[in-house]
């Protein structure tokens, strides 16, 4: 029964994995947006 998959075809592990790089890769991009975001506004403030 440890070997069970889910609906998505995952076993748990595998989706513990997933949901970890899932995670650090969103961290990841919203870390680089919010830094261009920010060089853009020193650039040209829009407000």
């Amino acid at each position: 029964m440890a070997d069970e998959k889910s609906l998505s075809g995952l076993t748990e592990e595998e989706a513990q994995e997933f949901h970890g790089i899932f995670t650090q890769s969103m961290t990841g991009f919203i870390g680089v947006a919010t830094f261009a975001h920010l060089l853009a506004w020193l650039w040209r403030p829009w407000l």
